[in-house]
């Protein structure tokens, strides 16, 4: 999972900043989230509907590294502004992207710290779930003030039903897709244990109104697998 902002997230930011994790960060994506690689694939395609070939892309939660890397590779003319508040993420990235880091710009921070723009496109992966709603809201706002009228928005992230029953079956499917892709049964409960004790994770009905609300329009969903949704959209 990946990050983007202040309140609320220090635990987990802390968890990023360890050296060790930076380093084996790539692996925990690809257990948890069923469809990783393809995720980057169809955000790639959709960001390039009506963008420019010399697009200048937004990447809110950039630590890692792996969707620029996928992004850079998939249009060599792009450029980006990867942010991410976590140095030691930042440090993997460079490692992830080598070469390819002559077309990346990394800011070390939030959105506030992200330059104004205005950008073609943007994506926010894997990040929003730590948000909590009116600052997740406000972060939307702000990536929205950074795009051109009509920019595509890619945002893909924890969310799904929060019914109490609903909640714990869903968290208990995240658990076991992370065990039958070859985590470690122990840390795929742990991680089951914090998403379900300090993810401030919403419903997808109430993160596609955040969107709405921070202006944005033509609201789709593309990606849904087990807990996690994604959407495309435009500013």
């Amino acid at each position: 999972m990946s990050h983007s902002s202040q309140a609320g997230t220090g635990d987990f930011i802390a968890g990023f900043n360890d050296p060790v994790a930076a380093a084996c960060y790539a692996e925990g994506p690809r257990r948890f989230v069923p469809g990783f690689e393809a995720l980057h694939r169809m955000t790639a395609i959709l960001l390039a509907e009506g963008t420019p070939t010399d697009a200048r892309v937004l990447v809110l939660g950039a630590g890692g590294g792996l969707e620029l890397r996928a992004l850079a590779e998939g249009q060599p003319r792009w450029s980006f502004v990867g942010v991410d508040p976590a140095q030691e993420m930042l440090l993997q990235a460079e490692r992830e992207l080598g070469p390819l880091m002559d077309r990346v710009t990394l800011v070390h921070g939030y959105i506030d710290d992200a330059p104004p723009g205005p950008f073609d496109a943007a994506t926010c992966l894997l990040t929003l779930h730590f948000l909590e709603p009116a600052e997740r809201d406000a972060t939307v706002r702000k990536i929205h003030r950074r795009l051109k009228p009509g920019a595509p928005f890619v945002a893909a992230h924890g969310s799904f039903p929060q019914g109490q029953d609903e909640r714990s079956r869903w968290l208990d499917r995240y658990q076991a897709y992370a065990v039958a892709s070859g985590g470690d049964p122990a840390q795929a409960r742990m991680a089951r244990e914090a998403v379900g004790a300090h993810l401030p994770v919403l419903t997808p009905e109430q993160d596609e109104a955040i969107l709405e609300g921070s202006g944005f329009r033509d609201i789709a969903m593309f990606f849904a697998a087990f807990t996690w949704r994604g959407w495309v959209a435009r500013a």
